[in-house]
């Protein structure tokens, strides 16, 4: 079946903000929610195509591949970096699915309308922890090649203590008497049109179902405390400023034994000293003399992996661009490779010595149309005086 339209999806045109996709999906969102339409089949796959969209439309990168590309722009070879989009063909469960659009909306309603968490539908739930983000500086030289990173990382995790229940030794938590344990308080209310039932977090157990009443003082009842851990990350080759990976179950633990978050890890690219990356193509400005430039001559050149010969021709004019296949970035969990584009900058020497100044006085002359002093040739010796 052919998606629909993401825009047509939400009711906004293409010319909308965030805040009115914002505002147009926290209201699609309290209408399709299954917990909401126990007798529609159908209410899952409508609410999460609804977060679908809002997912794309929310993010600015998204929305533009999608803009340009429609739905081909959500496939794996537009996503430059394609760990961080989410797979909701294979989603299972909701509060993975919507964990990013958590974070674009603030935070809240996604807790609301999941009864204030992730745990059953029309059950407690367990407090699922924060993510946490951390970025990572890499050389283009790492990576080219991708690599391995150990991440110092400041999380709360469970509190050795009390074992993560947040209750004092000798005691443990007990079933909420407001809620019955549900971590839910529903009112019904009837009206004209019949009986509606409104559902909310309870307030007294916070929706976990379960209060402590005698608190572990070490972590004063949240049941998580705060440690400093190593946590690896392997990064592969050809990434982008921008791109992030998600550590899943890598942030902090949820209160009271709740699931852990995750960390994202954020990709910063460290300034070259001699490249500049264009996508997937390496930029090098190579200098060379007058001499080499006029006669030619093989050079050396630097690349992300190593030197390589480069064949100057006889005649080279400054800016002058060479290419060298496949020398440049990797396609991120993809195929091919990009190209170091070599740009030729002649240098013209500042200061010249008495000689040297002559033999540039005797090109000006040759080049008037002046017939050159005999002997040796002209260009052998400006070689001969310029080091070329």
């Amino acid at each position: 079946m052919a998606k629909r339209d993401y825009y047509e999806i939400l009711g906004v045109d293409r010319k909308s903000s965030e805040d009115v996709i914002k505002k147009a999906y926290r209201k699609y969102a309290m209408q399709h929610h299954p917990d909401r339409n126990k007798d529609n089949p159908e209410a899952e796959e409508l609410f999460k195509e609804g977060a679908e969209a809002a997912e794309v439309l929310m993010d600015a990168k998204k929305r533009q591949a999608y803009d340009q590309f429609g739905h081909d722009g959500m496939s794996a070879q537009f996503r430059g970096g394609g760990f961080q989009w989410s797979d909701f063909s294979h989603a299972g469960d909701f509060q993975d699915i919507f964990s990013n659009l958590d974070e674009i909306f603030g935070g809240g309603i996604f807790g609301d309308l999941f009864g204030g968490g992730g745990g059953g539908r029309g059950g407690r739930r367990a407090n699922r922890g924060e993510d946490l983000k951390v970025a990572v500086s890499l050389t283009l030289e790492e990576i080219a090649e991708g690599v391995q990173k150990t991440l110092k990382l400041s999380r709360l995790e469970g509190c050795d203590t009390c074992d993560g229940s947040g209750a004092k030794a000798g005691s443990k938590p007990t079933s909420c008497d407001v809620c019955g344990g549900q971590g839910q308080v529903r009112q019904a209310t009837r009206s004209l049109f019949g009986q509606f039932v409104n559902v909310t977090t309870c307030p007294q157990c916070g929706g976990n179902g379960q209060v402590i009443r005698d608190r572990c003082p070490k972590c004063d009842g949240q049941g998580r405390q705060k440690k400093q851990v190593s946590v690896s990350v392997n990064i592969p080759a050809g990434v982008a400023e921008g791109n992030y990976i998600p550590l899943r179950g890598q942030g902090n633990a949820g209160p009271n034994s709740g699931p852990a978050g995750d960390c994202l890890v954020f990709i910063e690219e460290a300034e070259h000293e001699s490249f500049e990356r264009h996508g997937n193509d390496i930029v090098y400005d190579l200098p060379i003399s007058f001499t080499q430039a006029a006669l030619g001559d093989d050079i050396e050149v630097p690349t992300l992996t190593g030197r390589v010969s480069m064949k100057i021709p006889a005649g080279t004019q400054s800016g002058r661009v060479f290419r060298l296949r496949g020398k440049g970035m990797p396609e991120v969990n993809g195929y091919g490779t990009g190209d170091q584009l070599v740009r030729v900058v002649v240098w013209t020497p500042t200061k010249l010595s008495k000689k040297a100044e002559e033999l540039f006085r005797e090109l000006a002359e040759s080049e008037s149309g002046k017939a050159p002093e005999g002997g040796k040739g002209f260009f052998d010796r400006v070689k001969e005086v310029l080091g070329g």
